[in-house]
């Protein structure tokens, strides 16, 4: 049996790991897009590393398009198995890829415009899909096990665990995809899972604690629209990506509303997405936390509030980009390198009076990242523009765990039957931190895989049970 990482390997995007057994038969754990990384992107998402046509199944974790996104690329290149996930992740897969399609076909920015598939390798796609419960084991192919359980990151979210029988040896591995936060603001924790001989765990913010005080976040973005629409008179720019990141926002402003507090102004979210999921979401109310459960005991829509509009039409949008009054506007994506949003910055960032406020984690070749680390001049659709408007960032508003998560969320598994980490998802230097905190609870061997590269599992009786190919 075989393990190789095709994606998120030493960075955060493009998750794409396969395992081969030994008679030919391949699962492939999600098939996500890279985004964010410059020039490198379209060369990464050009080649898979493998033949599409050597996949037999593949085990989808949930619908974010890091995780999702190059599956009608599989399809379009010969792959015609089954996609397994949650009927959740079906349905916003189906809204989010469509969304890619359409992106790719009429995309406008600065980089070359890449189109790795059509609309119609994504219906051809959604044929392919299969749908699972979570907490029930069920046989994909022969010999091959399979469990989802919840992870807390996103509606439909799970870690995938496996049960390989080969040789007469049966083998646990655990992948646990996106681990969300214990106090996420939408949606209950991760649950346990089995015991696994190897594990494969995302690292995104496996440096970093996230602050503990819920209402921080609450408090921030109160300040930043006070800042810059109320006393400035300038206009808030919110990069979020449509699904996940958004419905928090308007979580967030919804609470500032039951409190009263909520200034009087125009709520802009520009993405006919973020409109879809936000409606698909509110129906998958049993993921929702307590909290958010004691919310709809007072208030039946807790993505709504006073002023917010959804811009949905292309020309909407362009005259969005012509209003002059304060207002806030939230648009994808969230680390805006594509979609509306590039727009709404690009005519914000000339002048002090605005502020763009990031709400996630931005790769440091996103145009987002250059923002964050002070560019005082950044290139968008081929033109330069210097940097003038306040930019800043929502740092406690993840739906990722921190390290503090990822450890806890292994802290159900004895270590002396784990016989391998794997850490993915996650950029070098974060990853040999949280492989330091690993080996202290008794992890070990921690492997940080480079991209492509493998590893053969059972290969010998010793004590990490695999070798590196």
């Amino acid at each position: 049996m075989r393990i190789t990482f095709h994606g998120a390997a030493r960075t955060v995007t493009g998750s794409k790991h396969s395992i081969t057994l030994d008679n030919g038969t391949g699962i492939l754990l999600d098939c996500g897009m890279f985004q964010g990384l410059g020039q490198r992107t379209a060369q990464l998402n050009d080649d898979f590393g493998f033949k599409a046509a050597d996949v037999s199944i593949v085990l989808l974790s949930h619908a974010h398009i890091d995780h999702s996104g190059l599956l009608p690329k599989l399809v379009a290149e010969g792959f015609n198995g089954k996609i397994y996930c949650t009927q959740a992740t079906k349905e916003l897969s189906e809204i989010l890829l469509h969304d890619s399609a359409e992106i790719q076909l009429h995309s406008n920015n600065d980089k070359q415009n890449e189109q790795y598939f059509t609309v119609e390798d994504v219906l051809q796609t959604m044929e392919q899909f299969e749908l699972i419960e979570y907490d029930q084991w069920f046989e994909p192919v022969e010999g091959v096990s399979v469990l989802y359980t919840q992870t807390g990151h996103l509606i439909g979210g799970a870690a995938i665990h496996l049960k390989v029988l080969e040789n007469g040896k049966e083998t646990a591995i655990s992948y646990s995809a996106d681990v969300g936060r214990a106090r996420h603001p939408l949606l209950q924790p991760a649950t346990a899972f089995p015991q696994a001989e190897y594990i494969i765990l995302e690292s995104t913010y496996g440096d970093k604690h996230h602050d503990l005080l819920a209402n921080k976040n609450l408090d921030t973005i109160l300040e930043w629209i006070n800042k810059t629409c109320i006393e400035k008179k300038g206009q808030l720019i919110i990069p979020a990506f449509s699904v996940g990141r958004t419905q928090e926002i308007l979580f967030l402003l919804n609470q500032l509303e039951l409190e009263k507090t909520l200034p009087e102004l125009k709520y802009f979210v520009d993405s006919p997405l973020s409109l879809k999921a936000t409606e698909m979401i509110k129906t998958y109310v049993g993921e929702f936390n307590e909290r958010l459960q004691k919310v709809l005991e007072v208030d039946d829509d807790p993505f709504s509030f006073k002023g917010l509009r959804y811009v949905e039409s292309v020309e909407d949008s362009i005259k969005l980009t012509e209003y002059e009054e304060p207002c806030v506007i939230i648009s994808a994506s969230g680390t805006a390198d594509a979609g509306r949003v590039r727009h709404h910055i690009r005519k914000a960032i000339g002048s002090e009076k605005n502020t763009i406020l990031f709400s996630g984690y931005c790769g440091p070749e996103s145009l987002g990242g250059q923002l964050l680390s002070g560019a005082k001049h950044v290139t968008i659709a081929g033109n330069a523009y210097e940097v003038q408007a306040e930019i800043s960032q929502l740092k406690g508003l993840s739906a990722h765990g921190d390290c503090d998560d990822l450890c806890n969320f292994v802290a159900c598994q004895d270590p002396g039957y784990v016989r391998g980490v794997f850490l993915v998802h996650g950029e070098h230097r974060v990853q040999e931190s949280l492989a330091a905190r690993l080996s202290a609870r008794s992890f070990y061997p921690v492997h940080i895989p480079a991209l492509h590269e493998s590893f053969e599992l059972n290969v010998h009786v010793n004590v990490t049970g695999l070798v590196r190919s």
